[in-house]
């Protein structure tokens, strides 16, 4: 990091950077291609009342803040920074805690301090304060603007149709997306009940998507969810999950998890043939990855309502998860799993998995493998299945390697519940053998059994 020394130079206060000995006074510190970004002017960034430092910094959150304001130590933005006897610069705090633990040296430099005096920095504290107040005041003004111009929309809203109606909630949605005070002009100004009005059988595709994707950003009141939660504006929701972008999909997946939070959510809104094969799709179209988690992490929550769970089964769904596991990442594969370990508790479902071909290999590869959870799962289904059919599923679990991977089971560091499933399962498919034939049919040692 540069070392940055306080000097005055032609009556001008500065800091030198140590690299290049440019001098940075106040003013020409904060021109672009130093500190970049921020025009000039005064410490208060127009502002008439002295704004707290440590509040700006907490709410502008910026990505980007240039390198002499960062501490050495904490890596974080100081606030009270001060200068070693080696010209160093720390946060107070920071440098004082490096003391306190015994260290008598400069943290950057590792040299060893002939004086341990901590002098303020008066002058990179009030670049980093004027930096940080401009940034302040503009954001403070952008928020401003977004809230006038949200109300104005919504007034438009009220008044137009047709293209100039869609334009308007274009616009809508994108104040939205971006200011937090937009958000809350919205629901303090009953943008919330305008929105929803909007939504019915006979909304077409370009209204609803740029309206669902408005209130997927809206913290919505009990009342607005129970209103949204009649059918009609459910069905119109699915039919929008089944024809839009997959940027809408996704919005729409968010707005039924939303509706789902609810104490007095039905079990009826969700029990939609449509909605379960939007999903489906979703999870299996391999060009659109962005799709599989939104959409599996739904299905889990449809999942915990056991009166759905034959609705899924019926459209296939078994199969398809299955396929959909050999592309998946970790945490899709692990909400895949979790489904079909659901539907394995209905007889319907396990012989769903039963006349899967792929449902026990599968099975038997992921255990010991992703995740803990991902093994419980596995095991939870391959139980499942061979309980149904022990004769003919366990002897192909035999054949895919099972009863190696039980051992790994039971010897693992898995919970005691995960290697007293793996110890009943490896007996449940040794009993159509004897021993000899089932230690030779899973390749294992007599030092094993």
């Amino acid at each position: 990091m540069p070392m940055f020394l306080p000097l005055k130079k032609d009556g001008l206060v500065g800091i030198e950077d140590g690299v290049d000995g440019r001098v940075l006074d106040l003013d020409t510190a904060v021109k672009d291609g130093v500190l970049g970004g921020v025009e000039q002017g005064g410490y208060g960034g127009g502002v008439g009342e002295k704004l707290d430092l440590k509040k700006m910094i907490e709410e502008l959150y910026l990505a980007e803040i240039p390198s002499v304001f960062i501490c050495p130590i904490s890596l974080e933005t100081m606030q009270d920074p001060v200068t070693l006897c080696t010209g160093q610069t720390y946060e107070k705090t920071n440098i004082l805690k490096w003391f306190s633990l015994g260290h008598y040296t400069c943290p950057t430099t590792m040299q060893e301090l002939w004086d341990d005096t901590v002098t303020p920095n008066r002058t990179l504290y009030h670049l980093i304060y004027t930096w940080f107040s401009q940034k302040y005041v503009q954001l403070k003004k952008r928020s401003e603007d977004a809230q006038g111009r949200a109300s104005e929309l919504l007034i438009t809203l009220k008044k137009v149709k047709g293209q100039v109606r869609i334009q308007t909630l274009k616009e809508l949605r994108q104040v939205v997306g971006s200011h937090s005070t937009a958000r809350k002009t919205i629901i303090d100004e009953g943008g919330v009940a305008l929105l929803l009005s909007l939504i019915g059988p006979f909304t077409s595709y370009a209204v609803g998507s740029e309206v669902i994707a408005i209130l997927v950003n809206l913290n919505m009141s009990s009342d607005s969810k129970s209103n949204l939660m009649q059918p009609a504006k459910v069905s119109l929701v699915v039919d929008i999950l089944n024809e839009g972008s997959i940027e809408t999909k996704v919005n729409c997946i968010r707005l039924i998890e939303t509706l789902m939070e609810e104490k007095d959510f039905r079990a009826e809104t969700i029990s939609s043939h449509s909605l379960l094969v939007a999903l489906m799709r979703l999870v299996r179209d391999r060009k659109q990855p962005n799709g599989h988690l939104p959409a599996l992490g739904l299905l889990k929550l449809i999942c915990r309502h056991k009166q759905v769970r034959n609705l899924i089964v019926s459209i296939g769904a078994v199969p398809q998860l299955i396929e959909s596991i050999h592309f998946s990442n970790p945490e899709c594969m692990e909400l895949a799993l979790f489904v079909l370990d659901a539907l394995s508790s209905l007889l319907e479902g396990r012989e769903a998995l039963k006349d899967c071909s792929n449902t026990i290999p599968t099975m038997v590869k992921l255990l010991m493998k992703i995740s803990e959870n991902c093994t419980r799962h596995a095991l939870s289904i391959l139980w499942s299945v061979c309980k149904l059919s022990p004769e003919e599923c366990s002897s192909v679990a035999v054949d895919a390697g099972l009863a190696a991977k039980l051992l790994l089971v039971i010897q693992s560091g898995c919970s005691a519940e995960l290697k007293q499933r793996a110890a009943e399962l490896l007996k449940l498919c040794s009993l159509n053998y004897s021993d000899t034939i089932f230690i030779s049919k899973c390749k294992l040692t007599r030092t094993i059994q």
